[in-house]
Parts: C-alpha cells; sequence; structure tokens
C-alpha cells in the first residue's frame, strides 16, 4: 500500500510546468447584470477551455446571481446546478452541447444534472430537464447523492462520477446543507464547491458538521493538485473585508471568483481556533456565518437592498469606475 507521506507528493508538482493538468482561463471580472437590466441576458457564458463552460446567472433575474458549470467528458456531460431563475435554461444547454459535439465531431453526449446542494437557487429550473430522453436528472438529496456517485460510507466516503476520459471526485460536505456536496475534476485540478466556500457568506446551519466537512476537504486537498476553488457565488468586494450586502443586483468591482487552497486552510484554521462555537468572522476574502439568509437581520437587508436597487435597475444609472 502507498505510505501517506508518498502519496502526499501527489499534491505537488516536481517542475513548474502545468503539472499536467488541463489549463483553462478565468476572466478577472465577471458581468453581474445591471446597471442596465435591459441590456442584460439571463445568462452570461465564459468558456474556461473547450471542455469546461461557467455560466453566471444575471442578477437582473436573480440577486443571488449563481453560477453553474457545464463540463465535457467524451461520453456524458455534467451540468452542475440549474440556477436560481425560472427563464429558460435548457434551450441554452442543449445549444451549448450542440455546438460542443459540432467542434469535437463527435455524438452529442448525455446530459447529467446534478446539483452542489438543496438550497432552492440551485436547482430552480429542474423540471426543464426532468422526463427527457438522455437526460439523468440526480435529485438533490442525501439519499440520491449518496447512491448516484458511490459515497460510502457517508459522508467520509470519496464517490465518483465518470464522464468518459474524465473522473470527478465527490465528497459529502454536510453542514451548509444535509445534501451538499464537493466535486474534484481531476483532470483541471478545480474543486467545485458550492456554498461550502467561496468570496462571500458562508451560512453555517450545522456548525459541528461544517467544521468536520472542510477538515475533511483540506485532508484531501493534501494529497490532490488544487488549481482553483470554484464556488457558486460572489458576494465579497474587490476591497479587503468588503462585501455586499444581500440583495444586491449589481455588484461593480467584485472579488474574483476563483479561491485558492490557502483560503481552505485559513478557513479551516479559523473553525480549530474557534473550538466548536458559532461566531461570526470576517476573513479577507470570505466571512463565516453562523445563521441563514432567513434571519431578521438579513431580511431587512435584504429587502432594503432590493427596494433601492430594483427601483432603478432599469433607468441606467451612470456606472461607477
Amino acid at each position: 500500500m502507498m505510505t501517506f507521506a508518498l502519496f502526499a507528493l501527489l499534491a505537488q508538482a516536481p517542475q513548474p510546468d502545468g503539472a499536467g493538468l488541463e489549463p483553462g482561463r478565468l476572466p478577472r471580472e465577471w458581468s453581474t447584470g445591471g446597471p442596465r437590466c435591459m441590456e442584460s441576458p439571463d445568462f452570461f457564458i465564459h468558456e474556461y477551455n473547450a471542455n469546461f463552460f461557467i455560466l453566471r446567472e444575471s442578477g437582473c433575474s436573480d440577486y443571488e446571481k449563481p453560477f453553474l458549470f457545464l463540463i465535457f467528458g467524451q461520453d456524458r456531460v455534467l451540468l452542475l446546478d440549474t440556477g436560481a431563475g425560472k427563464s429558460d435554461l435548457a434551450t441554452l444547454i442543449d445549444r451549448l452541447i450542440t455546438q460542443w459535439s459540432d467542434r469535437h465531431q463527435r455524438p452529442k453526449p448525455k446530459l447529467i444534472v446534478a446539483h452542489t446542494h438543496s438550497h432552492g437557487d440551485h436547482k430552480s429550473r429542474d423540471k426543464q430537464f426532468e422526463g427527457r430522453p438522455d437526460i439523468e436528472v440526480i435529485p438533490a438529496a442525501v439519499a440520491a447523492v449518496q447512491k448516484a456517485f458511490g459515497i460510502t460510507p457517508s459522508p467520509a466516503g470519496v464517490g465518483q462520477l465518470e464522464l468518459g476520459s474524465r473522473t470527478l471526485d465527490v465528497l459529502g460536505m454536510p453542514g451548509h446543507d444535509a445534501a451538499a456536496i464537493v466535486f474534484y475534476d481531476r483532470r483541471t485540478g478545480i474543486f467545485f464547491t458550492g456554498d461550502n466556500i467561496y468570496p462571500g457568506r458562508l451560512y453555517i446551519r450545522d456548525w459541528a458538521a461544517y467544521t468536520q466537512s472542510t477538515q475533511r476537504l483540506v485532508d484531501f486537498a493534501e494529497t490532490h493538485l488544487v488549481s482553483h476553488l470554484l464556488g457558486n457565488h460572489i458576494e465579497q468586494s474587490a476591497t479587503p473585508f468588503l462585501e455586499f450586502p444581500i440583495g444586491s443586483i449589481y455588484q461593480p468591482h467584485e472579488h474574483v471568483l476563483e479561491l485558492t487552497r490557502a483560503h481552505l486552510i485559513e478557513l479551516n484554521q479559523e473553525l480549530i481556533k474557534l473550538k466548536g462555537k458559532p461566531t461570526r468572522v470576517a476573513l479577507r476574502d470570505l466571512t463565516i456565518y453562523p445563521s441563514t439568509p432567513g434571519t431578521p437581520e438579513m431580511r431587512r437587508t435584504l429587502m432594503e437592498t432590493q427596494k433601492r436597487q430594483r427601483a432603478t435597475q432599469y433607468s441606467q444609472p451612470a456606472v461607477e469606475r
């Protein structure tokens, strides 16, 4: 059996030559929707590389502005999350799959629809895909996720999703949500971390479970190459320690989406330091929130922000630069 010390070397590259990972490009700035909502599409599309696309839902559609991920293997393609709004996503995904097929001169792959977790802003368009031929929709529920990806024992086990010459490892990550999972793409070295860690407010519903999940993710990252951590939201400003208020549809000068292994380690160290005591802590690029968006404080901020920004979303105010 490979010793842990030897296996840990797999998380390091001997030469700065790309480490065999498939490269891609992330933008320095994402469109958020607004302030000119008459000009905004429902989704902004970014091509990371020829086999991986990132979609961001416009804030004009829903203030959550979630990111969705479309990951192609040779035989199957994964759509990770279906977003927050109700506009047509299925037609867009059909078009992207057709274009990928034409580009690579391959048959259209079977579509797998899965989720980072069960909250409504990540599965609102599931019905657009359910019941269609050559599409498998995996419900965002603990039992369904365990079965589909083979996460045993749960949540400590590591499951897999095979897309055809592309393997994604799947880790159970309860804490923000009981059905939360994290995907690791071996081809690019990207962790898809959902709402477990991203540049914004990390709402923790089960503190003990979240602490254990974060430690497991750190342990997994120690033995795997990590290029980026990609979560599902940006709520943090480009200014350190400054977040946008909940409900913001327009976020000029926001933080980049990608985080690093260092952010994960920093989060884990802070949780260890808190010794099991739920505490709100603002770190440079994210905030630990032992609460939910449904608290009176958050509801009040949400309503005030939405009232202010929705009142001007079509009036095209000047863009601050």
